[in-house]
């Protein structure tokens, strides 16, 4: 034994103790020696596994997170599939859920290298009593093993430490890492096509024009948008979704769609004259070389308006209904106002790419995608994509139909001037501006002849075509805060912590532990045969066993694995700075530090 001790640089065995090492049966010379212990977290491939998982798991968050934002989240059910719970507690309990295992690993890997600690310095060489034997990193909790480690220069317990720190963090990251919300999100669908081009069969009743007149005009006292598929001056059939319950959504599909233009324009020159009787005659000249007169009789009322077609100005033959227009306003004041606004609407028939609004079945934007070709009586004869000026009709011998030609031709150019007279100022203001009444003409006419276009050039029809479905639905989302920091983390915990346990590893490449060595059985077997066990008493504290074992360094004899205790000359307990990546003093572990 004494040559053993001397062979391997240690001081002879120390005369206050009364070994037996000796008497130990060398392992591997009679017997079979035991296999090596190792726990299962602290196995290699283990480790390993466990390493690239993290760095894996951090680099899919961040896929997650760039696809969660490219994709506008992901697909979950529509509907709670568990009523006692809520879709949002789901997401966050098994996000949390799923960091258990992981925060499990990491903190029992770091708790078994605090318990293999003392034994691995003492396989290192000589050390004393406070930083081996009496050394206990788990009884010490994690903050206080921080700051002992730290001193004691066990840095691979101090990064570990960290780690088993960090972690706990990986719950309430994972956690808040998911979030439900309801998402305006496209999807693929069909939509069903209730309206095709063609002209109404009763068009000539004047009922649809009629509505749209009224409708015109309640818009201005109830400040009403467009009606359902009108939108400014474009009107479109019919459609609509499939059946089903939709939320705050929109539907887009390719579709049929008129375009109603007005080209009005202010008079180049407006005269008025007054007559013998007190009547003015007034007469507008155009820049298309058009010119129209009308005669205001005061005794007629203070507010006068009318509208008239102008055959001059059109092609021979053409009927009054598809002619230019005049419309006429007056004011009877001390200093009488006039205003006149020519237009000559013309229409176009167009498929576009529109969207609707589910819930008001407003018309959006049109974006025209090409001119509609082909045989309809609306592009076609009888009408030849000329559309109704909607004002003025040809004689109806019909009395009800020839009340209604009269009620629109009032009420459109009611609606033009009550509009005027809710402007700021009043009509005196808008009679003064130069465009005051050409854009209230073609505010309100516009909205009119788009309405009676949506009423009248279109029939009932019933075809499917593919639409986008965009709705509000609840949607998965990765947040992309505690995704970068929790990714962050998890892949550097994976780097550091591979990197620790593989130097632990070659560290504990010399020490031989064939049981766990925190039960009381294990640690006996170990220290039985040393000698010092008879310098220290059952009821000694800490502070009494440190004086009692002052001066011993113990170490772990190769051959056996027994604890031993030998004669420390020249150490002082107080500055003895033996730690596991220690260089300063190696205490016959010159060559794992080369190594290291």
């Amino acid at each position: 034994m004494n040559s053993r001790l001397t062979t391997s640089g240690i001081s002879p065995p120390s005369p206050r103790s009364q070994p037996s090492v000796h008497q130990i049966p060398t392992p591997g010379t009679k017997n079979e020696r035991p296999p090596r212990y190792e726990p299962l977290v602290l196995n290699f491939w283990s480790i390993r596994a466990a390493s690239l998982f993290m760095i894996l798991l951090g680099i899919v968050l961040q896929v997650g997170l760039f696809l969660s934002e490219t994709r506008n989240g992901f697909p979950v059910p529509a509907e709670n599939m568990h009523s006692l719970v809520s879709t949002h507690f789901l997401a966050s309990f098994f996000s949390s859920l799923f960091a258990v295992p992981l925060v499990y690993f990491w903190k029992q890997a770091d708790w078994l290298l605090r318990w293999y600690q003392p034994y691995v310095t003492l396989s290192q060489g000589a050390a004393p009593a406070s930083r081996s034997i009496l050394l206990d990193y788990i009884a010490l909790g994690q903050l206080n093993t921080l700051y002992h480690s730290w001193i004691y220069r066990h840095h691979l317990i101090t990064i570990s430490g960290l780690i088993a720190l960090s972690v706990i963090l990986l719950q309430p990251l994972a956690g808040s890492l998911l979030q439900v919300r309801k998402v305006l999100h496209p999807s693929n669908s069909t939509a069903l096509l209730m309206g095709t081009i063609g002209l109404s069969p009763n068009i000539d009743k004047l009922d649809g024009f009629l509505a749209s007149a009224g409708f015109a005009l309640a818009s201005v006292y109830n400040n009403q948008v467009d009606p359902p598929f009108v939108h400014d001056e474009w009107a479109a059939g019919e459609f609509q979704a499939q059946p089903g319950a939709y939320l705050n959504g929109t539907l887009a599909v390719n579709t049929i769609a008129i375009q109603t233009e007005l080209n009005c324009a202010g008079p180049s020159s407006l005269n008025m004259t007054t007559n013998a009787d007190g009547s003015h005659i007034a007469l507008a000249t155009f820049s298309d070389g058009c010119s129209a007169s009308n005669v205001f009789n005061p005794s007629g009322g203070t507010e006068q308006f009318s509208v008239f077609n102008i055959s001059s100005c059109s092609a021979s033959g053409l009927d009054v209904k598809f002619q230019p227009v005049v419309f006429w306003f007056y004011l009877n004041s001390s200093n009488p106002q006039v205003a006149s606004v020519y237009c000559n609407p013309t229409m176009n028939v167009f498929t576009v790419e529109t969207s609707m609004n589910l819930t008001t079945a407003s018309l959006g934007d049109c974006t025209i995608i090409d001119t509609v070709q082909g045989t309809n009586n609306v592009t076609g004869s009888p009408q030849y994509g000329r559309p109704y000026n909607g004002v003025v009709f040809e004689s109806i011998q019909d009395p009800y139909v020839s009340s209604r030609a009269l009620a629109v031709n009032l009420v459109l150019p009611d609606a033009i001037y009550r509009y005027a007279s809710r402007q700021p100022g009043g009509p005196f203001s808008v009679f003064q501006d130069q465009y005051g009444f050409l854009n209230a003409t073609e505010n309100i006419y516009t909205r009119y002849l788009s309405i009676a276009a949506q009423i009248n050039y279109f029939l009932a029809g019933n075809s499917t075509t593919p639409a986008q479905l965009t709705t509000e639905m609840p949607r998965l989302f990765v947040l992309a805060l505690p995704a970068f920091i929790l990714s962050s983390l998890m892949i550097a915990i994976g780097f550091v912590g591979f990197g620790v346990h593989y130097m632990h590893r070659r560290a504990r490449r010399r020490l031989w532990l064939t049981s766990p060595p925190g039960s009381i059985g294990a640690i006996v077997s170990l220290t039985s045969r040393s000698g010092f066990g008879q310098l220290l008493l059952p009821y000694d504290d800490e502070r009494k066993m440190q004086e009692r074992l002052g001066g011993l360094a113990f170490c772990i004899d190769e051959q056996t694995g027994a604890i031993v205790a030998e004669e420390d000359f020249g150490a002082v307990e107080s500055s003895d700075e033996v730690a596991l990546l220690a260089r300063k003093r190696s205490f016959g572990m010159e060559s794992w530090t080369a190594t290291l």
